[in-house]
């Protein structure tokens, strides 16, 4: 039996990185002596243990033949005699299909280092077509790897592009899509997972409602990048800025969702975008089983952004009318990470992006002083029902008009 450090862990410590996850394969085993070392057997698709005391990952070495469509449709074959080259063949990109034994010694069979020293992202072999899910992991890699100056090679680009044409992303599983996506969120440039997908044509087919921004004109003197899709990409990589939160950075993916709906001959003006934004966040939410935070959030963002560049013009009954819209006094939180969301939207624009966001200040200036109504001292006065609301809302609509001066 032979133990290596594959993958992953092996790259990022190329690179001098912080390595997140140790993986394991092991060459020469057998599920029954993994068993009897005291590892537990985890996965139903191929043998992977868990070592009895660090409870790290430990796989079997395998090679996997393509069975039927999608992600699930492969045959595993764990051999013992089955080689390290031979397991490192199948993974998806060559700098992930390098090894590390326990002397430390580097088996790179597929030049990984190679192309990690000229920042190339470069699938291993044409077997990277027979599994969908890996144009969104390369889409993804791209955009962790973007800020050191990584780019996908040409032929990876093309294959990606010939998958897409012959169906295999139509056959991604709902909960795999989000789960990339999700992680993309999370990278330092996620705007290079979502255009990595469009150039291939995949986005068309997973997120259409996105896809179709691009090519879509507002008006230059708010929006000097003209183009909508450009505009939320500028957006989405302001939100990495402004906010940690993958809530957040996906309801600035999502807020002008509605621009692609507008009729051509309104163009460049898009009146009513915000309240046509929402069916397509709920039919994606829905078509990917997205959690419910994140859907909430998104549409709230989209419904409500455009109050909040209009900020120093509401009315008291207007602003009162947002600060209910986007429940803040019974969860405060909304309205910081609609806040975040909106200075993103706002700085998101060609040469905009180290401007001020002086609305942030108003609307929470007027939340403050909503929030410091009495409503105890109204209960008091023996108004419930109806009457107290209305009092509520008027003393609230007063606090707001006093403290913004109107």
């Amino acid at each position: 039996m032979e133990i290596y450090s594959v993958g992953g862990c092996v790259r990022d410590e190329l690179l001098g990185l912080p390595v997140q996850d140790q993986d394991w394969v092991l060459v020469g085993a057998t599920p029954e002596q993994m068993l009897a070392l005291g590892y537990q057997q985890v996965g139903k698709d191929f043998p992977v243990f868990l070592h009895p005391e660090s409870k790290q990952e430990y796989a079997l070495a395998r090679t996997e033949r393509k069975s039927g469509q999608g992600y699930y449709g492969f045959i595993c074959n764990t051999n013992p005699n089955i080689t390290l080259e031979e397991d490192l063949a199948r993974r998806d990109l060559t700098i992930n299909a390098i090894a590390k034994n326990t002397a430390g010694q580097i088996i790179d069979p597929y030049n990984g280092r190679q192309d990690l020293q000229h920042k190339i992202l470069r699938h291993v072999s044409p077997a990277f077509a027979e599994d969908p899910v890996r144009i969104l992991r390369l889409a993804r890699f791209a955009a962790r790897f973007a800020p050191l100056g990584f780019t996908i090679a040409p032929e990876t680009k093309l294959l990606i592009s010939s998958m897409v044409s012959d169906g295999e992303v139509d056959e991604l599983v709902p909960e795999r899509v989000w789960q990339e996506m999700l992680k993309a969120l999370n990278e330092q440039m996620p705007s290079v997972f979502f255009t990595t997908l469009r150039a291939c044509g995949a986005l068309a087919r997973i997120f259409p409602a996105l896809n179709n921004l691009w090519g879509v004109p507002q008006k230059k003197e708010y929006h000097p990048e003209v183009d909508t899709g450009v505009h939320v990409m500028l957006a989405l990589q302001q939100a990495v800025i402004f906010s940690n939160k993958p809530e957040v950075r996906f309801a600035v993916l999502c807020h002008d969702l509605g621009k692609s709906l507008t009729p051509k001959e309104e163009w460049p003006s898009h009146k009513g975008h915000e309240e046509r934004g929402i069916k397509p966040i709920q039919e994606w939410c829905a078509a990917y089983r997205v959690p419910t935070e994140f859907k909430d959030l998104a549409i709230k963002v989209a419904k409500w952004h455009l109050h909040a560049h209009r900020a120093a013009e509401l009315r008291p009954e207007t602003m009162l009318k947002l600060l209910k819209g986007l429940d803040a006094f019974r969860n405060p939180s909304y309205l910081e990470d609609y806040l975040l969301a909106c200075k993103s939207d706002a700085t998101g624009r060609t040469g905009m992006q180290q401007n001020s966001f002086p609305a942030a200040a108003i609307i929470q200036q007027a939340f403050t002083a909503a929030l410091a109504v009495d409503v105890q001292d109204l209960i008091k006065q023996g108004l419930a029902g109806e009457q107290l609301g209305l009092a509520i809302t008027k003393a609230r609509e007063h606090a707001i008009k006093m403290a913004l001066h109107k």
